[in-house]
C-alpha cells in the first residue's frame, strides 16, 4: 500500500464506484493500454475529472484483460463508456482465440460501490452505461445482471447460464435476445452490464495437466457445493502447461444475521453506508485448494489476486483521485502474464 493512501481517504469523503472491465484482448499490450487510456483521457487529450485506472491485468493464454477503473459515481459512466467504445473499435470477436469463456469484445462491465454509494445507485449507473453504449456503438448487444436487471435482479452467474456463456468458446447469435441494443454480431458479440457488491478475482495455479481433477477441485470450493466457500464461483482452465483455478469472490451482506458464523473464520468484512459485507479471504481460498490438491497428489504453484481487495480498491481510488493520477496503474505496475 502506498504511503499516504489511508490519510488521503480520511481527509476527504468521496462517493466512489469501480468497474472491473473485462475485455477479450490480452495479447496486444498496446491495444489494452489504449483502451485503458480512453477511460481517463477525452478525445482532446484532457483527462476526465475524477477518473483513474488503478490496475491492468492481462493474460496471454486467456487472451483477456481486466482493467480496474474507479471514479466518483457521477463520473464513472463517462469513463467506462469511453473505454468500451475504444474496445469495440479495436477488438474483433470473429478473430478472437483464447481458453477463457467469453461472448463479447467487451465481455463484462460490472459496477461496484466503493464508498458512500449503495449498490442500487450503481445499478442505475449500469443501466445508463448500457443505454449509452447502445446509442454510441450501433450493433452492440447487451444483457443486464444484478441491480441493473430490474425487476428480476438475476445474478451474473444466472444470466451467463441463460445466454450460454459457460458453454461457448466462440460466439453464436442463435436464440440470444439482448436486453439492450441490437441482435449480437460476430464482431462485437454479447456484453454483460450490471451492478453488485464488489467481486474480487483470485486465481490459484496447480501443478497438473489433469483437467478433470482440477474441475473437481473447482467444483468443491464453489459456494453452491456442499462444504464450499460462500460467495465463491470457480472454474478450471489450462494455463501455461498447468491448470489454473480461477475464482470470482463475491461480497455478500449479513443476511439472516449470521455475523458470528463469519467473524474469525477466514472471511473479511468491510462496510459501506453502514452496511457490512463479507468475502472469503484469498488465504482461505488458497488453503482450501491446496488441501484438495494435496488429497489428489497435486501441489500448488502460486496464487494471483487480480487487482485489489474491496478496501484496497477504495483507498487507492481515493488517493489517485485526490492526487489526480489518471494512470495509477503505471505507479502500481500493471500485470501482463
Amino acid at each position: 500500500m502506498l504511503v499516504g493512501v489511508k490519510m488521503a481517504f480520511s481527509q476527504i469523503r468521496m462517493r466512489l464506484a469501480a468497474c472491473l472491465l473485462n475485455i477479450s484482448e490480452g495479447r496486444r499490450k498496446d491495444i489494452v493500454e489504449r483502451i485503458a487510456k480512453a477511460a481517463v483521457y477525452q478525445d482532446n487529450g484532457q483527462d476526465y475529472p475524477q477518473g483513474t485506472v488503478l490496475n491492468i491485468f492481462s493474460d496471454y493464454d486467456y487472451n483477456r484483460s481486466v482493467i480496474t477503473i474507479a471514479a466518483s459515481v457521477d463520473r464513472i459512466a463517462n469513463c467506462v463508456v469511453s473505454a468500451c467504445k475504444e474496445a469495440f473499435q479495436s477488438i474483433d470477436m470473429a478473430a478472437h482465440v483464447g481458453v477463457h469463456p467469453r461472448l463479447g469484445a467487451v465481455d463484462l462491465v460490472p459496477i461496484y460501490p466503493l464508498s458512500d454509494v449503495d449498490v442500487e445507485e450503481c445499478g442505475m449507473v449500469a443501466q445508463k452505461i448500457a443505454d449509452n453504449l447502445a446509442l454510441s456503438v450501433p450493433g452492440c448487444s447487451i444483457f443486464l445482471f444484478g441491480q441493473a436487471d430490474l425487476p428480476n435482479r438475476k445474478s451474473l452467474v444466472q444470466r451467463r447460464k441463460e445466454v450460454g456463456w459457460f458453454n461457448r468458446r466462440t460466439f453464436s447469435a442463435a436464440s440470444v435476445e439482448p436486453d439492450v441494443g441490437s441482435a449480437p454480431t460476430s464482431k462485437y458479440g454479447l456484453t454483460g452490464v450490471g451492478a453488485s457488491p464488489y467481486v474480487m478475482n483470485c486465481n490459484v495455479t496447480i501443478d497438473t495437466q489433469d483437467l478433470a481433477a482440477a474441475k473437481e477441485i473447482a467444483s468443491s470450493i464453489r459456494g453452491s457445493s456442499p462444504g464450499g466457500l460462500k460467495g465463491v464461483e470457480s472454474m478450471a482452465f489450462p494455463h501455461k502447461g498447468q491448470i489454473e483455478i480461477a475464482c470470482n469472490v463475491e461480497s455478500f451482506d449479513n443476511h439472516g444475521n449470521q455475523l458470528a458464523m463469519y467473524e474469525g473464520s477466514g472471511f473479511i468484512s468491510y462496510s459501506i453506508l453502514g452496511k457490512t459485507y463479507y468475502y472469503v479471504s484469498p488465504q482461505l481460498i488458497e488453503a482450501s485448494i491446496k488441501k484438495l490438491s494435496r488429497d489428489r497428489g497435486i501441489s500448488t504453484i502460486g496464487t494471483a489476486l487480480v487487482g485489489f481487495t474491496p478496501d484496497e480498491c477504495m483507498r487507492c481510488a481515493a488517493y489517485a483521485l485526490r492526487k489526480r493520477i489518471g494512470e495509477f496503474w503505471r505507479i502500481r505496475g500493471g500485470i501482463f502474464m
